[in-house]
């Protein structure tokens, strides 16, 4: 109990959700102005004129965080969303993270195409005007790369942004061609298992997808947020495999071939398999699991002020929906349920939020996410002792932010 109004949920200055609508009563509300005050803002000459393609405001120094490439080829590199500086669940195409192999090809729509052979009755090649007559569909989803994270499974705590350690990954509106449509009218044959996705760009990525998973909620994807697809995003066609690694939703989609086997390409054998304790290796372990992550407060921030905060955050899981996220103030000893304030699509971010009250004391922040078969995103320990040292893809544990007496928050361990 804070006090007559303000009711603690758990430890450490948790409150009751009902009190995000409280804001007059815990002192969060604007600062009035006098008229001549508010006067001083107004502009008294026109503005720019309207144009061509929309760009953001100057004052808003939004930018994806960005990881240096291979020494020798920087063009393999990724750049990630800037998750503590956005808000909702949608991101911008210029903020979408990215991940490339060999750099971003600048392929010319009126030339491309897409070839669809191997055991099919037919051979099918369609043009990016092809698919375009073909009926699609719109899907909100996220995207995650399998590496997303991985930094904070180093020996030491990096102090970094939200978005440095966790913004490969970042959820749109993807639209595009069901893939079986295709497929029915190739007409794949009794004994195909698997389909085989090659890109057009120079690093040559190939990656095998079971029959049965691209069956169901796969595109071809041309649309992203309502525009053509960017280049970075695989312009002018990409596969989508919702709620699967990044991967294998291959940009710049040339080729599919459907075959009996799995290609066991080299992407898919000396990088995208989970190397596990005992030697071996989990291969086509596609599904990216639950979890979650607070956007805000977060690393580099500093609070300015002791008050009440919004807690705020994104959770996801290949699995399906979020059923709920559960938010800790002292370091996962006590924890609350925060409201989902979006709506829990399956495979696509949810945003959570709830009150909390810091008056100054140390706190260490903490959410974990339940999604809708009972998976519970696990402590970073259990997340670790998962797999081998040498391992790195798939990290999914809890994330931990400390708050000092000074208001300085950081990446911890906990």
């Amino acid at each position: 109990m804070v006090d007559d109004d303000l009711h603690a949920v758990a430890r450490g200055g948790l409150l009751h959700r009902r009190l995000l609508l409280k804001a007059s009563a815990l002192g969060i509300g604007g600062s009035l102005l006098t008229p001549a005050r508010a006067s001083e803002y107004w502009q008294n000459e026109a503005g720019a004129a309207q144009s061509e393609y929309g760009q953001p405001s100057s004052f808003a120094h939004l930018k994806r965080e960005q990881t240096r490439g291979h020494p020798f080829g920087p063009e393999a590199g990724s750049s990630s969303s800037p998750l503590q500086n956005m808000n909702g669940t949608i991101t911008p195409n210029s903020l979408h993270f990215e991940r490339h192999h060999s750099g971003i090809p600048a392929i010319d729509p009126t030339i491309h195409t897409l070839t669809l052979y191997g055991d099919v009755k037919q051979v099918l090649q369609f043009s990016y005007e092809d698919l375009l007559a073909y009926p699609m569909e719109s899907h909100h989803y996220f995207l995650e790369c399998s590496g997303n994270s991985f930094r904070n499974t180093f020996a030491k705590p990096l102090d970094l942004t939200a978005g440095s350690l966790n913004g490969l990954v970042s959820g749109a509106e993807w639209t595009g061609v069901p893939l079986h449509y295709l497929l029915d009218e190739a007409g794949v044959k009794k004994e195909a298992r698997w389909i085989v996705a090659e890109g057009a760009d120079a690093a040559g990525l190939t990656r095998s997808i079971p029959l049965s998973l691209a069956l169901d909620k796969v595109l071809v994807a041309l649309y992203q947020n309502g525009e053509p697809l960017r280049p970075a995003q695989g312009y002018p066609m990409r596969l989508f495999v919702p709620g699967c690694e990044g991967n294998i939703s291959v940009k710049w989609l040339q080729s599919l071939k459907v075959q009996k086997t799995p290609a066991y390409s080299r992407e898919e054998t000396s990088k995208y398999t989970d190397l596990l304790k005992d030697g071996t290796a989990e291969m086509f372990s596609l599904e990216m699991e639950v979890k979650s992550v607070i956007t805000s407060p977060s690393g580099k921030m500093q609070l300015n002020r002791q008050g009440v905060y919004e807690i705020s955050g994104l959770a996801w899981s290949g699995a399906g929906a979020i059923r709920s996220v559960e938010v800790s103030a002292d370091g996962g000893t006590t924890w609350a349920e925060a409201v989902l304030q979006s709506d829990a699509k399956p495979l696509a971010l949810t945003r959570f939020r709830i009150p909390w009250r810091w008056s100054g004391q140390t706190s260490t922040l903490q959410s974990r996410a339940i999604d809708e078969k009972g998976n519970v995103q696990p402590t970073r320990k259990v997340a670790i002792d998962r797999y081998s040292p040498a391992g790195f893809y798939h990290y999914n544990g809890i994330q931990s932010w400390q708050v000092s007496t000074d208001g300085v928050v950081k990446n911890v361990y906990v």
